[in-house]
């Protein structure tokens, strides 16, 4: 029986992936790799519109991909590539560009809030066409589901009405995909500032736990997280975000309920309850960093295994965008 097929992405725009990353998507990405045919990408050409240093781009483009091979995505059960890799994605970005209005690409939230805060003028236009590629990085693959956060599903609809309005103007060629919003119960909040999603764009690394990072360092961290008032070890994210985001991210990775862990430090301070959860922590990811440093220490096994999984993509996009011009009356070239 075939299986059904996803796709998503991430973007490289740090050395390091953090927990929420983890927990929020990556972990669950790995588990859909067991029931799907999956296709995983790091996507560089997005990471080019926060204006990142070239050097540190390539740095962490290897390092992004040796992080999802470490974190359990297997090169021989999924599809892994570099977006860039892929030419197909700018040339189906192009076709996408041209089906979509002004309107509707003005009314993106994404470009609405960072135009905001930047101003228009310093607002990059690649940050304007940016779901027009990510269109373009979803629909090359026919894929059935795409496993995102909430925070994207106005980018699923997008891609949803361009596929349909491409197959009504011109002739049947996309599969419409169907968003697959991934389970909130690991959603991670930062650590100095917990009622704040767990973010790069956070205004100081304090609050993130990044995996890379040493175990002393995490541990630093951990420590010196923000808690609430009392000594209760108790979920109530009202009253008590910081100890909930600490119980939330010890039962991600012990598997122990909250309430059992909640039982566990009944009678016992924040700071006996912090030292377990940096333990559990710390031993869940010095695995994963040893591992990320292994390939990256051997960069010629890691671009082998890039290679294998771009030529299967490409091999995918390259048929679509096929009949993509074929529809719209592009001349082949021989």
């Amino acid at each position: 029986m075939n299986k059904a097929r996803a796709l998503s992405g991430i973007q490289p725009t740090s050395g390091s992936f953090h927990l929420g990353n983890y927990l929020g998507a990556v972990r669950q990405w790995v588990a859909l790799q067991e029931s799907h045919d999956t296709y995983y990408c790091v996507v560089d050409l997005h990471a080019l519109t926060a204006g990142i240093e070239p050097a540190k781009l390539a740095e962490a483009t290897l390092a992004s991909a040796a992080q999802l091979i470490a974190l359990g995505i297997d090169p021989n059960k999924s599809t892994l590539f570099i977006q860039s890799h892929v030419p197909a994605h700018n040339q189906l970005g192009w076709i996408m560009e041209c089906i979509t209005g002004f309107g509707e690409a003005s009314r993106m939230t994404q470009f609405k809030d960072k135009s905001a805060k930047s101003g228009s003028d310093r607002t990059v236009v690649g940050l304007f066409t940016y779901p027009m590629l990510q269109a373009a990085d979803i629909l090359l693959y026919q894929p059935q589901y795409v496993p995102v956060g909430e925070d994207q599903r106005q980018h699923i609809e997008l891609t949803r009405d361009l596929a349909g309005r491409f197959n009504s103007t011109y002739k049947e060629t996309f599969r419409i995909p169907e968003g697959y919003i991934l389970k909130a119960g690991a959603k991670i909040f930062d650590l100095q500032e917990p009622t704040a999603k767990m973010s790069k764009s956070s205004s100081s690394t304090a609050g993130l736990i990044e995996l890379l990072d040493s175990a002393g360092a995490n541990t630093k961290k951990i420590k010196s997280a923000t808690t609430d008032d009392g000594r209760e070890v108790k979920f109530d994210e009202v009253k008590k975000p910081g100890i909930s985001n600490l119980l939330t991210i010890h039962s991600a990775f012990s598997g122990q309920s909250i309430s059992a862990i909640e039982a566990d430090f009944d009678g016992k301070g924040y700071g006996d309850f912090k030292a377990a959860v940096a333990d559990v922590v710390t031993a869940h990811l010095d695995p994963i960093r040893e591992r990320t440093n292994e390939l990256l220490q051997d960069k010629g096994e890691l671009t082998r295994l890039l290679k294998i999984g771009s030529e299967k993509a490409a091999a995918v996009a390259d048929e679509t965008v096929r009949k993509v011009y074929d529809a719209v009356g592009l001349i082949p070239r021989g």
